[in-house]
Order: C-alpha cells, then structure tokens, then sequence
C-alpha cells in the first residue's frame, strides 16, 4: 500500500514494547512457560510418541517436536488436512502455504498467542539477494494461498522498522498475506507498522472469505489492506504513535481494494479501535484502488464497535487518489459507540440504515461457511 511519508523514518520500536490497556504485553518474547511446559511442551496436543493424528506434525524449537521450524514443517506436509502443533518459541523465519496444502491447520500449543511468534523483517524496499527488492507481497513473513487453512492462539509479526532503515523508501512490511478462501484465524495476534494484515484473495475473480474472531491487529499505515471477504468479530484494533510526523494523520486503519463485480467487502462487528496516539489522529479508512484493478470499488462495514479517540470523528475517511474519492466507494458505519464513532458531521459517516444492517451479517458474508459455529 502506498504510504504519505514513505520518507521519513520511526524512532518507536513498536510492538516491542509494552503498550497500555487490553493489548499489554506485545513483546515479541514468549511468556514464561507453565510448570510442565518441559514434560509437556505440547500441552493438550500430544506428542510426536502420541500424536493427534498420523497427519500431526509437532514444531519444537529446541528439538523436542518433530521439526525445529515451522517452515519445514509445512514443507513435509504435503497433500491436504495436516496439523502443525507450535511449542512456544519465537520463530524468525518466513513461511509459504502454497495452494497444495489445503485444510490446514496451525495451533499454538499453550493457548497464548503471546508464546508462539512466527516474525522477519523484509519491507517492501528491502535489497533481495539476486537483485531487485521484495515488494509488498515479498515482505510478507507468513504467506498463505491454500483453501481451509486455521490458525489458532498465533502472533504472526513483521518487526522492520523504518528507524533502521532511513535508506528504504518502500516501508510497507506485511506480517501475514491470506489469500485462500475459508481462512480462519481464532485468537491470534498480528503485528506490524505500514500493511500489517493483508486480507487478499488469488486473483480479482476469485472471492476468498476469511475469518477473524477475537483476534488483535497492530499498526499505522493501511494496516487492515486488500480485496477478500473478511469478517472481524470481535477484534481489538490498535494504532501506534509515531515520532516521525509533525501532525495529523498518522495513518489509517482499513484499506480495502473490493473488486467491483465482488458484493462483499470488509465487514467489523463489536469490534474494539484503541490507539496509542494523540487524539484523532488517525482515519477509520481510505480506499485503495490498486493500478491493476482500476475498477475496484472498496467495500467497509464497521457496526456495533466502539472507536476510541484516536480515530478523527470529524473526518474519519480520506482518499488515497483523487481519481478514486471514498465517497464513491461503499463504506457504511451502523450503530458504533465511543469518541471516535461521534457524528457531527453527517455526510463524513454514512449510516446504514436498520434494514440495510440486516445484509452486513458474518452469516451473509460467510454464506455456507460456518468457521463461528
């Protein structure tokens, strides 16, 4: 996602340190490990000597598992309706689920997605080895193309940060690409600065519904970007402060690129935006038209979610291009509470009206697909 001051570095080392409120405790660090966390390192989950299923695979850092990383974990699980159970650890690599491996699901084996942390930092502008740098998608630390695929109690982090890195212009640093249609994510923690989680689908045609539910999202710019069907239920939205800018805005929470021919965009219910930044310095959302979908029309529902002062109650949606303004688009608000969500200027926060809520459901969205059941 383009990003306003793709120039100007950040001295805050962002979800390393603590932050206040219901997001403490974002280092990266794993919490200390339970009494029996060295006999049962998997928990519940059982063991590579008692496995859950012959399709069960366990990732232990320190050996005690099948594999010692989850990237090569998901590269012997070829074929479809594998499990990898994580051990706590923090795993600094980047992972691909290719569109082979579908139904797969990935779980954290103490229940805390504080404890297990799949993290790298490559930026959009990071030199590649072979040439060229990686670009958006290339920055992604965790990839996932394949149908089905859950993921249960997980952080899933980028930690590039433009203080580092004032050489690098190109500063979008993606923790998690999902393009794959019914991707769930229970519980799970995504963390970053400029496109954190980018909800996407394989191509403009095909029209991947994903799932969050009480899941937490971190960042600044574009944080929540792309064009999949995505249901937030129940998640906990939070902006960063930045000591790079001289003023308003520091970025925006949502992004989506909807295809036009697509009825179904983003859709946030009884969700939570908090922010660590001065008062109303951050938009709700712009929309993205991306050059390689000029018709893309962006689609955002945010209903029965409490927006905290961060948010610009004023003026909560701006454009990303003049070509494309929001007001054009299909962003629509419906019973949202707290000092963000305040209406004072009527046409800046389009309502829908009782009828038209009845349509923004998980269910209309979600269709057939039952991952909340």
């Amino acid at each position: 996602m383009p990003s306003p001051h793709l120039q100007l570095p950040l001295s805050r080392r962002g979800f390393m340190m603590a932050s206040a409120g219901a997001g403490a405790a974002l280092g990266l660090a794993p919490t200390p490990a339970r009494a029996d966390g060295a006999r049962r390192p998997f928990g519940r989950y059982g063991s590579p000597a008692t496995r859950l299923t012959p399709q069960t695979l366990y990732v232990h850092p320190g050996g005690a598992g099948d594999f010692t990383t989850v990237r090569d974990a998901v590269a012997a699980a070829t074929g479809s309706g594998y499990t990898l159970v994580i051990a706590p650890g923090t795993y600094r690599q980047t992972v691909a689920v290719d569109a082979t491996r579908t139904d797969m699901t990935w779980i954290g084996a103490s229940e805390n997605p504080r404890d297990v942390v799949i993290v790298h930092d490559n930026a959009a502008g990071t030199p590649k080895p072979g040439g060229g740098t990686y670009g958006t998608t290339g920055s992604a630390t965790t990839t996932v193309q394949a149908a089905g695929f859950t993921a249960r109690w997980i952080t899933f982090a980028n930690d590039w940060l433009r203080a580092d890195h004032p050489e690098i212009t190109g500063t979008q640093a993606v923790a998690i690409k999902v393009q794959g249609d019914r991707s769930a994510f229970h519980h799970c923690r995504f963390l970053g600065h400029q496109d954190t989680l980018y909800a996407d689908s394989t191509a403009l045609t095909a029209f991947a519904r994903q799932y969050y539910s009480h899941c937490y999202v971190e960042g600044d710019v574009d944080f929540v970007f792309g064009r999949a069907t995505a249901v937030y239920e129940n998640c906990h939205f939070r902006t960063l402060n930045r000591t790079d800018l001289g003023g308003a805005p520091y970025g925006f929470v949502f992004a989506p690129s909807t295809a036009g021919a697509n009825p179904r965009g983003y859709l946030v219910v009884r969700g939570r935006i908090s922010s660590e930044a001065p008062d109303a310095h951050y938009k709700l959302a712009r929309p993205w038209v991306p050059s390689s979908d000029t018709t893309a029309r962006p689609m955002l529902t945010v209903r029965e979610t409490h927006m905290g002062p961060g948010i610009d109650a004023v003026a909560p949606y701006t454009n990303m291009r003049e070509a494309h303004p929001w007001q054009t688009m299909r962003f629509a608000e419906y019973r949202n509470t707290g000092p963000g969500a305040v209406i004072t200027v009527p046409e800046n926060r389009p309502q829908l009206a009782a009828s038209e809520a009845a349509s923004h459901t998980k269910r209309a969205y979600l269709g057939d697909w039952r991952p909340y059941a």
